[in-house]
This record gives C-alpha cells, structure tokens and sequence, in this order.
C-alpha cells in the first residue's frame, strides 16, 4: 500500500505523544547541526584563520549580503533567525539523497511548522520596530476597507510558504524512488544531482521569502 504523502510515519510514542519520522529526523538534524558548529567554531583565528573558517566567513558573509539587499536594512538582527532557517533547510532538503532517509521538509507537517516560525516571527518583528499600534496600522492601509483582506494575505503567504516547500521537496523525491525502483541503482543519479540544486534552490527561496515578509512587516521595504 503506498503511503499519502500527507501522513508522516509513527515511529515511537512517549505516552500520549506520538513522534513522528520528521520529527525523529529533524532531531537528528539539529544535533549534527549543533555538534557541528561547535567543533567549526571551537578554535576561530583572527590571523591566518583556517579552511573551515574560511568557508564559514564565507557563508555567514553570503548570508549577510543577500539578507541586506532583500531587506534594505542592516542584517545583523535578522541573520540568527534567517541564517538558521537556510542552513537547517539546506541541510534537511539534502537529507533524502542519503540512502534511508527522507527529507522532514517532504512532509507537510515540517514544511507547514517552518512557515509558522516565519509568521509569528514576522508579526514579532514588526510589533518590535514600529510598535504594536503602528504595526496594526499598516494592516489598514492605503485604506481601512482592506484590513480584512490584508489580515487573510498575511496568513495565505505562510500557507503558500509551506506548500511550495513541501510540494518541491516531496515530488522531487517521489520520481527519485520511482526512477529507482524501475531502473536500478545507477539511472537515477542525474537526477539526484539535479535534486541535490534543487534542493539548495528551495532553502535559499524559503530564506529569501522569509526576509521579504519580515522586512515588510518591519518598514524596511514596501509591505506587498
């Protein structure tokens, strides 16, 4: 029987808690993710710093620079949250080419939790820098006539958010194990490396959607 991809699998239960197989492997996810930054980042050099570090700076400057010029604002606040968000996607996206496993962001439970830190991040954001008034003001603009519209947008761009997510990464690995059942080991290849880009892609649209929504909600560009 062919399981929906809209049910994740039961792995265990603690109690009345059942845990699923993307929760189970996003845990697995964030303590390779934090073992690993600890060890990267356990000996950082001012003078002469080391191919490791070299790639981090890389990465964090990258980071920094997309995130400035999406938001026109500087990104040092942001990059935490948006930093995190791409490096965990990258990662999990990547995490169904492995023999075994299956991306968390194929099911649309994480696709859809991912897209909720983003909203509630958001409205946290803006209340922040333009205070909580000021930000449900904007909610009423060019006119009061749209604040129920402009409420239902807010929400519709986080369901969207979590389905483009979820629908990439799912169907991407759906015709991988499909190519692999019917032509062997080998054939699939090309299309794991082109799943391995695309993979990369949907972290960095994810990320930049976030940053266009949280610099909206915060002023810095023009909330669409």
């Amino acid at each position: 029987m062919i399981e929906s991809p809209l049910s994740a699998p039961i792995v265990f239960a603690l109690g009345p808690v059942t845990i699923t197989l993307p929760v189970l492997t996003t845990w697995g996810l964030m303590a390779v993710l934090t073992l690993g930054s600890a060890l990267a980042t356990r000996r950082l050099r001012v003078v002469e710093p080391g191919r490791v570090q070299t790639a981090l700076e890389l990465v964090v400057q990258t980071l920094n620079r997309q995130i400035g010029e999406t938001m026109q604002a500087d990104p040092a606040p942001f990059l935490p949250l948006l930093g995190t968000l791409f490096l965990y996607l990258a990662t999990a996206n990547l995490t169904g080419l492995v023999p075994g496993l299956k991306s968390p962001t194929a099911f649309l439970e994480t696709a859809g939790a991912l897209a909720l830190v983003v909203l509630l991040a958001t409205q946290a954001l803006g209340v922040r820098a333009r205070g909580l008034w000021g930000y449900l003001k904007g909610f009423a603009q060019p006119t009061p006539l749209l604040l129920p519209l402009n409420i239902l947008a807010e929400l519709t761009r986080a369901f969207s958010l979590s389905v483009r997510l979820f629908g990439n990464v799912m169907s991407g690995e759906f015709v991988i194990g499909i190519v692999l059942s019917l032509a062997g080991l080998f054939v699939p290849v090309p299309l794991m490396a082109l799943e391995l880009l695309l993979g990369l892609v949907q972290a960095y649209i994810f990320t930049i959607l976030a940053a266009v929504f949280i610099g909206g909600a915060v002023g810095s560009i023009e909330r669409g």
